[in-house]
């Protein structure tokens, strides 16, 4: 079954203190060559059936009105993944 991914990060002008946290600890384990880390969110949705432009219309739509606050989030990626399971890094 094919999955959708939909990608989601805070707006770039509005200020991450979650990736401003980590970008901190981050410096202090001595790795200075990452000058900035921003945090956002990541959906999967698993298709029964063909990935159709109508699910992925469905999909845009649920990403803009229910997965992100448009006021501080942008919905940057949909689309669907090469792998039908994603692994989790390191696995």
């Amino acid at each position: 079954m094919p999955t959708i991914v939909v990608e989601v990060m805070p707006k770039a002008e509005l200020l991450d203190p979650q990736g401003k946290a980590v970008a901190g600890a981050l410096h202090r384990l001595g790795k200075n060559e990452f000058t900035g880390v921003r945090i956002g969110k990541r959906f999967e949705l698993t298709v029964e059936g063909e990935v159709t432009e109508a699910t992925l219309a469905e999909v845009r739509a649920l990403a803009d009105d229910m997965f992100s606050n448009q006021v501080i989030e942008d919905v940057v990626k949909i689309y669907v993944a090469e792998d039908a399971v994603v692994a989790p890094a390191g696995a």
